[in-house]
């Protein structure tokens, strides 16, 4: 019963991981429509941490779908299913010392408040990332709107499910107005603005 399991704390805990990697753990909580950017973003984002020495890790929606949440569909309590064993995934990474990138439509704004509450408050960095739905749909990377749009695909966000915009994100990227590469730049700043990354690794470069 979960009455009878108790927390143990160990002496090496996330601050002495995270001061290993000097780096302060967090997680970067990417959420938009289909074809909004998230995925190719987070990669940027993860690639020029690498560069930088940074220790991440990048949860993708597709490829988590594969196996953590292959028997989830997407009904609303399918997504809220597979939001919360993301948010617990990340966790513990975060633990780890290790700043998290997720790429996920997490379409409903009580799931990703859900996943909010599970970190300190300065550790769950929401970014949104805006682009009209007509714009995702002619870029359509993946053809998944013309199939939406043609019935064969159900519950799919924007066409016959909704999604709850971000009211008051960390970082509002909109990428319909800037290239990838720019808002991939946006969140390396805000990084490195606010801590969780140190200064020295681009003076490093420098």
């Amino acid at each position: 019963m979960k009455q009878d399991i108790v927390w143990h704390s160990h002496i090496i805990n996330k601050q002495f991981r995270s001061e290993m990697k000097h780096q302060k753990a967090c997680v970067l909580w990417l959420t938009g429509f289909s074809g909004s950017g998230k995925s190719t973003i987070a990669g940027l984002v993860e690639q020029r941490m690498a560069q930088l020495g940074c220790h991440t890790y990048l949860l993708d929606g597709d490829n988590v779908r594969h196996a953590l949440c292959c028997d989830l569909g997407f009904s609303p309590a399918d997504r809220t299913e597979n939001i919360r064993r993301v948010g617990q995934v990340g966790r513990l990474m975060n633990d780890a010392g290790l700043i998290v990138l997720t790429a996920f439509i997490s379409p409903y704004s009580s799931d990703r408040k859900l996943v909010r509450d599970l970190f300190p408050a300065d550790e769950f960095i929401e970014i949104y990332v805006d682009a009209p739905l007509e714009e995702c749909e002619r870029r359509d990377p993946k053809g998944i709107y013309r199939q939406a749009r043609a019935g064969r695909i159900r519950d799919f966000t924007g066409i016959d499910s909704p999604y709850e915009a971000p009211v008051a994100p960390e970082i509002h990227l909109q990428t319909h107005l800037h290239d990838a590469q720019a808002c991939a730049q946006q969140v390396i700043d805000y990084l490195l603005r606010n801590g969780y990354i140190n200064p020295a690794l681009m003076a490093a470069e420098a």
